[in-house]
Order: C-alpha cells, then structure tokens, then sequence
C-alpha cells in the first residue's frame, strides 16, 4: 500500500518533468525536420519562376525571364575580354538597317564584380607600356564604366552571378544600334518607339551567347539640314556576346608601304622620347598544322581555315562565281605555303547551332536593294588586329553595273556584250572579280589606287602580256575593264587578273609565317626587309586611295595604264565605234530606257578620261618612302606631262560634239545636249587648277609655271577667236567661264568683289560632287541619287564643299588608317589674281579687235563678254 502511495506520488511530481521532456524531444525533431528542407535561395525562386526560357553554354548561359533577360555569368569569366557585336537580321527598310550588317564595331568589354554589382567596362586597348610603367598607365589609362548591373542572385555553389541585362538589348542603346546616325550626306536620325523592344530567341555556345531582338524605330532623315522624310523602321537583330581568346594572336607591326587595314596603337617606353603611336596590321590567325613541313616546303593546311558561309537567298545563278570570288584567294596562300585556307559553304540546312548573324560566322550576303555595289567590312579583336568576323554584302544591282561597264568597256572587242543582257559566264567572271575585290578587303588589304599605273598603255593591247598580268597589278585597284583594247586586238584579256602580282606580295606580307620564337618587333624587321626588297618597283608601289585631297594622278580609280592621254585617246575611239553601234547593239529596249543608262554611262566614261588626265595638270605624285631606300616621297608631274595634258583637254572639250549623235538621243526624253553639259562641268575644273599648279611649281626643279598655265588656258580656249572661226556652243561656254573667272581673279587684286568666283571653297585638291560619283568615292549611292541638289550646294559653296562637309559628317573611302596628304595652303606665294588680271586685259583687247568682223551670234557674244568686263572696272 505504502509502496503504491510512494509510486503514485512520484509520478505526479515527475509528471511535469516527463512532459517537458517530451515537448523538448518533439521540438528538437521539428528543428532537425526544418533542417532538413533547406530554405529556397533567390537562385532557385528564380529559376523556378513560370514560363523560364534558358540557354545554358559553356561561357554564359541566359535565362528569359518575364519579357527580361537575365545573364548568368560564371566568375572565372571576371575581367576577361569580350566583344558584343549587333547585326542587323531582318529589316523593313535595308537602306537604313542593313541585313547582315554590324553598323558600328563591336563594343571591346569586361565584367568585373564590385561589392555587389557587377559592372561592364570599355576596355582600353589602344594604350601600351614599358613594364616598369605598368603602374603608371594603369592609373592614367583605366577602363571606363560603362555599365552597371545589380547581381540578383549567385548559383547554389557561388561560382557564377545572375543579373538582369534586359535595357542593353530591347533599349534604345547607341552602341548597338542598327540605324546608322550619318548615311553619306542624309543625316538620321532614330528613336526606339516606347515598348517597342522586344526579346525574341536566345542562344548560347562554348564561346559566345546570342540575343535576338524586336526593335521599332521613328526615324526622320535629313539633307545638310532640310527635313526630307521619316517613318517608322522595324529591325530584328542579333547580338553577340563572344569570349576573345586568351591566349592572344601575335600581333604584326605594319609598314605603311603596304596597304592593310590597321589597329591603332600607342605606346610609353624609354627606349623612346614621347609617346610612340604606331599600327597593328589586321589579320585572320593563320597557323600551319604541321610547322616543320611547311618549314621544309611542303604545302600544309592552317590549324583553322577561313569559311566563308553563301547566303541561301542569292540568286542561284549567283553562287557559283561567289564560291569561285573565295577560292581565287588559294591562289596567294599557296605561295606562302598554305593550302585549302579558304573555304566557301552554303548556308547549312542541318545545323541548329548555325547562324549567319552570329560572330562566330563569317558570311556573304544578299541586299536585295537598288545600290550599284558590294562592300566587304571585317572586325577585329582591338588588342592584336585579328580579324574575327567578316562580312561581304552584295547589293542587288551590282549586276547592273557589271552590265554597264562590260558594255562600255569592252563591246568594241567582245561581240558577247553586245545586248540588253549579258550572257551568264561573262556575268560569272564579272561578278567573280567584283566580289574577290571585296574577299580581298576581309582579309585585311586596302585598296591600291596605284596598282593599275604601273602597266604601260600599249601593254594592255597584247594578248601574251595580259594574258599574263591582267590590266593592273592588283584587284584591290578600282581598274576595271580593258577600255584600252582596239577592234582586231585579237585574243586580248579583257577583265583583271584572277590574282594580282601586288596581291599576292601584300598576301605573303600579312600571312607567311616567320619560324623561330622571335618577337613582334623582330619580326617586323624582317617583314621591313621584304618590303626593302620591293621598293622602287612600281608593280609593287601602293597608293593610297585619295578621298578628300587628290594630289596623285597615278593613284586614281577607274584608270588603266601610265599615260592618261595615250589611254584615253584609246578609249575615246572605242566610245565613239560603240556609240556608233549603241541603236543597233541593243534590241527590244521600246522605251529605250535601257539605252539611256548606257549613254550617260558612256558620258560619264568619257569624263573619266578628261579628268584623269586634267589630274596631271598641278599634280605630284606621292609614295610612302623608307629612308635609304629606292623612291621619292613627293615628285611634281614632269612639265611636259603637265602642258600636254592641259592641251589635251582643251582639244577635246572643243571636239566632243561627237557625244550628241542625234539617231541615239533623238529617241531619249528632252534635254540639253550632253557635250554642253561636259563642257560647262569640266570647264569649270580647268579653272581651279591654279593653286595646285602654284605648288607643282613649287616643288619642281623644272617646273610648269603659272606663267605657262595661263598662257596655255589662253591659246587653247580662244583659239577659234584668233583664227577668226565661226565659234562653237562650246567655245562660247569656255570663253565665258575664263571671263568670269578672270573678273572674279581681277577683282581680289583690284580690292573688289568682282564676279562670283568658281572656286570659293579653299579647297584645291578635294574633289567634286561629280568627281565623287564618277569616280565611285562614295558606295552608298546617295551622291548619284541628289546629284543635281548637291551640284546646286557646290555652285553656292565652291568645289569641295560637300567633300568637306562627308569629312566632317561620315568616313568613306580607305582614309582613317595611314591617314591622307592633306591640303597644303599656298596662299602666301599665290600670284594668281595678278595673272588673270592680265589674261583678263588680253581677253578684252582680242575681243575689240575680234568682233567687227565675227558673223551676229559671234559679235553678240563677244558684245556680252565685254559689258562684263567693263561692269567689274566701275
């Protein structure tokens, strides 16, 4: 009884003492079960969020979240270079945003973490350093931020960081743009419509992540300031973001003497006062597989070949001389040493991972749009110049040039172009050498104006001699057609040649190995040594293409051989025996619209041929020049050339009625006849040559004075007066424009404004609009297309205005890499005024004795020319 009692009382009184055992026991079990299920990370809340959309690579992987796009970045990609490109893939109107095209380059990039922001650097590359100077530049030449991104979360390990980049790719970011802010002389601009942005698919690779976008645009276009249309512009395009290699290509210094495209450089060293700027040559990374055979002379492959991808929308009949525009450049790599580096593809149908728009892949594309061109940028990684991606654009009415110069050029020898439309393998090899002009631009050469100067004249009349060299040394010339070939030059080439000697030297200069471990600056004097070896010879000489001041008459497109008279005497005979044949040569043309392309096409061959020789008349040649080596820098055109070439012109400005042969005009719509027009147009120039005659003279130990200048303009334009003939139309346009000028001339030295001066702009050497879109200086097209408004701006302005105004506003032409002579001012030796004062008094007096007896048109005219004269005395 006791014991039950006792035994009772002690479980009452460890009754609470159980039980809060077994609460402690039950909490310290929900404890362990909480635990257990781990508390869900940002990471996965977010990766968990509905409708997710990821693209997981190598590099990065990106998740599209919600209309936004997120970028997971693992952290051993901190501080590595990077290139984010946009290219447009489709497009409303491909004038503005061209397909397949990066219209600005590609951003140079880093992500770097901060704290807990991950913040996208512009990355400096252009600045270099001895490494005892390391501390200094980096303290004076920091990347500057250029993004900032707040990280959103870290993966479940920490290795990589997500964070939301959305405004980079569907906001109105200047950078990647497809729109471009100048297009030759049209200013654009473009804003991204609000909410107009949109993600579209995403991919990622090993090395690099793509981001394809929806973007709308309101854009406005303006002409030197005058609103002249707007409207709205859809685009879908793709960016890239692509991991650079981290183990560099070694870089190649370049020699100015050979025209490559270049990466600029600066460098603080000792070894050196001043800071040392100098250039990188661009260059795909070309290695050979196997060194030590290609070093014993046996042809080997690369480690990685140049493909080249044909757009699946050309015509069909397009794609074989497009392959065949790839494959000639095997020709210049086996001489190096190389085989198969050049390899063209179709667009691939069974490859998912393909796509044209990607940097990772280098294409040729198809711009169905009324531009007479093709064009062939290429991009660079800006710390060593290899080349990573390259473009070649094809426009759609290329085949309309190729037909215009076939027949222009040669239907006086080729029977096969004597129609409305080419025949398809004269088409094939026309489009084979335009598009390996521009292969030859992604491969880093320029163009070489000087190439087609090296030939003399005659050779290119004999079948072995350009059956064996072409019409010029180099594709990479604007030297077309053989325009200098005659009727019965039987078994003549009549196109360039597939590879130029000069093209094959700048192929070796770029791409031949240089065996050994030597370093950048040793093997740039190796390469110095190549190019030593050279200098002096003009089928080796590179000429810079003259955009904004032309000094050079043997550096000029669309010319053939060393003697601008003798080739267009030649081309003259062979314009006036197509003319001749133009109505019959051409069928089925009703409307005869045909025809008129074909005529103004040959006028404007036929002004070629003028101002390439006009061109010598104040001119000096220019050659980049090592000291020690072979070649003057600067060299005034010889005296003879100079006169003769003045006289030439002359004569045949007063003899080019021939143009307006009436049973071909008759047909065309109303207007002025084309001789007159020529006259006006090339007369004007004869006018302004002055200045550069002033510094020819300059310069010459034997030179063409203005002196001798103006006597020449005298003799050759008043010639009919003197030997009392019924003047021409044209006599008369050329009499009044040397009164005009000689009155405005007259009137600076006499302290009045005179007349308007033809020349108003103080620009010389820069061309004309006319010049500009004869000689193809402008490939947009948008000179042809306002010629008449701009012509109209030059009358205002003076010569070289619009030339001034494209410097300013947009770069064309080779001219932003070893730069261009600029214009030398002469004004304080100028004595020009004084000798059109006196030119002016002799006009006067020739006239006085000239007009009594000149028939009536005749004496009204010298009557006007006089009452000028006498206007600018009061």
């Amino acid at each position: 009884m006791k014991k039950s009692i006792v035994g009772l009382l002690l479980l009452v009184f460890m009754a609470p003492c159980v039980c809060k055992s077994f609460a402690a026991e039950r909490k310290k079990k929900n404890v362990k079960e909480e635990t257990n299920v781990a508390k869900e990370t940002k990471y996965e809340k977010l990766m968990k969020k509905a409708g997710r959309e990821t693209a997981s690579g190598e590099f990065l992987s990106l998740h599209k979240i919600g209309g936004k796009l997120y970028v997971e970045l693992p952290l051993k990609y901190c501080g590595r270079d990077l290139l984010i490109a946009s290219t447009t893939s489709e497009s409303s109107n491909s004038r503005l945003a061209m397909v397949g095209y990066k219209t600005l380059d590609p951003l140079h990039v880093r992500f770097i973490k901060m704290d807990s922001t991950i913040v996208l650097q512009n990355v400096n590359a252009m600045m270099e350093g001895d490494k005892e100077l390391e501390i200094a530049i980096k303290r004076n030449y920091m990347d500057t931020f250029y993004k900032k991104y707040p990280i959103a979360a870290y993966n479940n390990d920490s290795t990589s960081v997500v964070f939301d980049m959305t405004e980079l790719f569907v906001g109105d970011e200047e950078a990647l743009k497809p729109v471009e802010s100048n297009y030759s002389i049209l200013g654009i601009s473009s804003r991204l419509k609000p909410g107009f942005g949109m993600l579209d698919k995403i991919k990622a690779f090993d090395d690099n992540v793509t981001i394809a976008s929806y973007m709308t645009y309101d854009y406005s276009i303006s002409f030197f300031g005058q609103n002249i249309g707007s409207g709205e512009l859809t685009t879908k395009v793709m960016r890239t973001i692509l991991l650079l290699p981290e183990e560099q290509m070694k870089p190649r210094i370049a020699d100015s003497r050979v025209g490559i495209f270049l990466t600029g450089k600066q460098n603080i060293t000792m070894a050196a006062d001043g800071i040392e700027s100098y250039a990188l040559a661009n260059r795909w990374r070309l290695e050979p597989k196997d060194m030590k055979a290609w070093e014993c002379g046996e042809l080997v492959e690369p480690v990685k070949p140049i493909v080249w991808y044909i757009d699946d929308a050309f015509p069909e009949s397009w794609k074989e001389p497009l392959k065949q525009s790839v494959l000639i450049w095997n020709q210049a790599f086996e001489k190096i040493g190389f085989k198969n580096v050049m390899v063209a593809r179709d667009f691939p149908k069974d490859d998912p991972n393909f796509d044209p728009d990607n940097l990772k892949y280098s294409c040729i594309r198809y711009v169905p749009i009324s531009v007479e061109n093709a064009m062939g940028p290429s991009w660079v990684d800006p710390r060593t110049g290899e080349i990573i991606n390259a473009t070649v654009l094809v426009y759609n009415d290329v085949i309309k040039l190729i037909n215009s110069w076939r027949f222009i050029q040669t239907a006086q020898l080729d029977p096969r172009v004597r129609g409305k439309k080419l025949p398809q393998e004269v088409v094939d090899e026309s489009l084979a050498y335009v598009f390996a002009h521009e292969i030859g631009h992604t491969l880093g050469l320029m163009h070489n104006m000087a190439a087609s100067s090296a030939y003399p004249v005659d050779s290119l009349r004999s079948a072995s001699f350009t059956n064996k060299y072409g019409t010029t040394p180099s594709i990479m010339d604007y030297a077309r057609f053989n325009y200098v070939a005659q009727p019965g030059d039987e078994g003549v080439r009549l196109s360039p040649p597939d590879m130029g000697v000069y093209d094959e030297y700048a192929i070796k200069w770029l791409y031949s190995p240089i065996p050994g471990d030597k370093s950048v600056r040793e093997e740039a004097k190796i390469l110095e040594g190549w190019v030593d070896e050279k200098a002096g010879d003009p089928i080796y000489r590179y000429g810079k293409q003259q955009v904004y001041s032309r000094y050079d008459p043997s550096a000029l497109e669309e010319d053939l051989g060393d003697d601008a008279c003798k080739a267009g005497d030649y081309g003259i005979k062979n314009l006036k025996y197509i003319l001749e044949n133009l109505n019959s040569w051409i069928k089925d043309d009703e409307s005869t619209a045909h025809r008129q392309e074909l005529y103004s096409g040959l006028c404007n061959q036929y002004n070629r041929y003028l101002l390439n020789a006009l061109t010598n008349v104040g001119g000096i040649y220019l050659t980049e020049v090592k000291d020690g080596t072979p070649g003057e820098r600067w060299r005034a055109v010889p005296r003879d050339v100079q006169q003769k070439s003045l006289k030439w012109v002359i004569k045949q400005l007063r003899e080019s009625d021939w143009l307006d042969q009436k049973d071909v005009t008759s047909k065309f719509p109303l207007a002025i006849n084309q001789s007159l027009m020529l006259k006006s147009r090339v007369g004007k120039k004869l006018f302004q040559l002055n200045k550069g005659i002033l510094l020819s003279s300059h310069v010459s130990t034997q030179p063409y004075t203005l002196e001798n200048y103006y006597d020449d303009l005298f003799a050759g334009i008043w010639e009919s007066a003197m030997k009392g003939r019924k003047l021409t139309a044209g006599d008369k346009i050329l009499q009044r424009l040397a009164v005009q000028e000689a009155i405005a001339a007259a009137g600076k030295v006499m302290d009045k404004k005179g007349g308007k001066s033809l020349q108003v702009a103080d620009m010389i050497y820069a061309p004309s609009v006319d010049e500009i879109a004869l000689y193809g200086l402008d490939e947009t097209g948008c000179i042809n297309e306002y010629l008449p408004e701009l012509r109209a701006l030059e009358e205002e302005h003076g010569k070289g205005y619009v030339a001034a105004c494209l410097r300013e506003k947009y770069q064309f032409g080779d001219t932003g890499d070893y730069g261009w002579q600029k214009e030398v001012n002469v004004s304080d030796i100028d004595e020009s005024a004084a000798y059109c004062a006196v030119m002016l008094k002799k006009i006067e007096n020739l006239i006085k004795t000239k007009q009594a007896m000149a028939n009536v048109g005749d004496k009204i005219h010298y009557q006007s020319l006089l009452l000028m004269i006498e206007a600018q005395k009061k």
